[in-house]
């Protein structure tokens, strides 16, 4: 009836009561190339079949969506399950394959950035510091604080029980922020004491009483302004809690860990040689 592959579209607009009619559809003429006509029947078989209502494509390839939302977990271990369960319970046919986009591809990303944000940032607070006092050890003894305070973070997101997200990789990096302010008000007592004449053991513990108060309302402050933002539960509670949790948590072990143990790293790493501590600058007097 056709000669050689010849191929043909056939469009034809139905009323929708003869579109689940098969013996309508099968009378349906065909035009053939030397212009006669064919029932559609005597030339492909028809047959009601479920089927997609809609078909969606990505570069030129079908595309099927299958979208959940995830409660009560984090996002990443929950797409890391499915992931497991799926490479050991299905196998794909040719030509299948698997993407996993959404809100998960927007924490992938993120997490790319702050791995290269982290570090940097942690690196330009060094530089600052040992700018600022002019000896990498104090920046160091100071820098110390940072550790002490994202063990603090990390046990109050354990301790509430919510899992390791983007905003409180953001908690972490104002945490360091707020760490290293408490060690350089400390650090930078300390060295005052030391510029005046005292010995290493009397510039410490007077620098530390004398910056106690500062140290403390500085941590006060900060761990009772994010206080609200911990408890919410109303809208937009899953993004401020992680951030929150993380900032008091790690302030609370921050300031407690700094006033006692910083004390000791600095009288560890000068008390053989104090007087090579560096001078701090004094300020300059500027006459109107």
């Amino acid at each position: 009836m056709f000669e050689g592959d010849q191929r043909f579209a056939l469009v034809v607009r139905l009323p929708e009561r003869l579109r689940s009619d098969l013996n309508s559809l099968q009378r349906l003429p065909v035009p053939l190339p030397n212009g006669g006509y064919v029932p559609l029947g005597e030339v492909a078989s028809l047959n009601l079949a479920p089927g997609p209502n809609q078909i969606s494509r990505e570069n030129g390839k079908r595309r099927l969506v299958v979208s959940a939302n995830v409660k009560g977990r984090d996002l990443g271990g929950f797409v890391t399950e499915v992931q497991q369960r799926i490479a050991e319970q299905v196998k794909l046919p040719t030509g299948y394959w698997l993407a996993y986009g959404g809100t998960f591809e927007q924490l992938q990303s993120a997490t790319q950035r702050l791995s290269l944000l982290v570090p940097i940032t942690l690196a330009l607070i060094f530089a600052l510091l040992g700018v600022a006092f002019g000896s990498a050890k104090d920046a160091a003894l100071i820098f110390s604080g940072v550790p002490l305070a994202l063990t603090g973070g990390i046990v109050a997101l354990w301790l509430r029980d919510i899992p390791m997200s983007i905003t409180a990789g953001v908690g972490f990096i104002t945490l360091s922020g707020v760490a290293v302010l408490t060690g350089v008000v400390l650090v930078s007592a300390i060295r005052d004491r030391l510029a005046h004449g005292d010995d290493i053991d009397t510039a410490i513990s007077e620098g530390a009483m004398l910056r106690l108060r500062p140290i403390l309302m500085v941590a006060m402050v900060a761990a009772l302004g994010f206080l609200p933002m911990a408890l919410n539960t109303g809208t937009g509670a899953e993004v401020q809690r992680p951030l929150a949790t993380v900032v008091i948590g790690g302030i609370l072990s921050s300031t407690l860990l700094t006033l006692l143990v910083l004390p000791g790293l600095y009288r560890m790493a000068w008390r053989r040689r104090p007087e090579l501590v560096p001078a701090t600058p004094a300020p300059k007097e500027i006459h109107a």
